[in-house]
């Protein structure tokens, strides 16, 4: 019973040994040591890891992409408009000791830094650049939180601005700026198409003038067209040249009456006159 009592006892004794020096670090985390409360230099990488029972204590450091989103923040752009921005940041730890060291709570200082840099750039921008420049306010948003970041151990992978909230005045203003723009474009393109029209028009007015043959094929065309229509009337233009050129072509007599004329009563009288009178 002695035996089995030491050999007993010896096993806790491992056992709490074991659970108090191993320690198990993930693939994407890194360890920081410290011994006594002195940090070592030494980070220990993915795997097991040895401590000094008593001595040691090991803090794990995450290393993977952290998307934290930074909450609306209201400002006045330059151009004195009320907004309300709300971005997105996404960063890494790159130097685990500093982050254990330098810095008590690196996820909520980055949010703080994300947070006075957005209302930086909303008051340095102007309404345009938020809603149609965002490429170039991410870029300079980005490189406004890293520069602190830095010195914490920690990396800014991207920043984006995700929504800009306008007031419903603004929005009433900037739609009805959008509909005069678009029916400034669609007068200006109805006249073009009127200016090319009448260009088309005039080269085929004098082609017509050269050929006057092709002004009755226009005009027959006209005519199918219409009859294609199942109209029960057909309105068929006639043209005054036609009237003109049968005016020219009526011959008229020397007393001022073409040969087709009806004689009036007026023309009749003289030939009463002449009749022989009967006693």
């Amino acid at each position: 019973m002695t035996i089995f009592n030491v050999i007993f006892v010896a096993l806790i004794l491992g056992t709490a040994w074991l659970a108090t020096s191993v320690r198990i670090v993930r693939q994407f985390e890194r360890g920081v040591v410290y011994r006594f409360g002195r940090v070592r230099s030494a980070i220990r990488g993915p795997g097991l890891a040895l401590l000094v029972p008593i001595a040691d204590r090991l803090q794990k450091v995450n290393l993977q992409i952290i998307t934290m989103p930074v909450p609306g923040q209201d400002g006045i752009t330059r151009d004195n408009v009320t907004v309300r921005v709300d971005a997105v940041v996404y960063f890494n730890v790159i130097d685990p000791m500093r982050v254990a060291v330098d810095v008590q709570d690196y996820v909520s200082a980055i949010g703080q830094v994300a947070q006075t840099s957005l209302r930086s750039i909303i008051g340095k921008s102007e309404l345009d650049d938020l809603l149609s420049n965002r490429e170039q306010l991410n870029q300079g948003l980005e490189l406004m939180i890293d520069s602190p970041a830095l010195g914490w151990g920690v990396h800014i992978d991207r920043v984006e601005i995700k929504d800009v909230a306008l007031p419903e005045s603004m929005k009433r203003s900037i739609a009805r700026q959008a509909e005069a723009e678009r029916e400034r474009r669609a007068r200006v393109i109805t006249a073009d198409g009127e200016l090319q029209a009448s260009a088309k028009l005039s080269q085929a007015a004098e082609t017509m003038a050269r050929h006057p043959a092709a002004l009755q094929l226009r005009l027959l065309q006209t005519v199918v067209e219409v009859a294609a229509e199942k109209n029960s009337t057909l309105v068929l233009p006639f043209p005054v040249e036609l009237l003109r050129f049968l005016e020219r072509a009526t011959p008229v007599e020397e007393d001022g009456r073409s040969d087709g004329a009806a004689a009036t009563p007026s023309d009749m009288a003289p030939a009463r006159d002449k009749s022989p009178l009967i006693s």
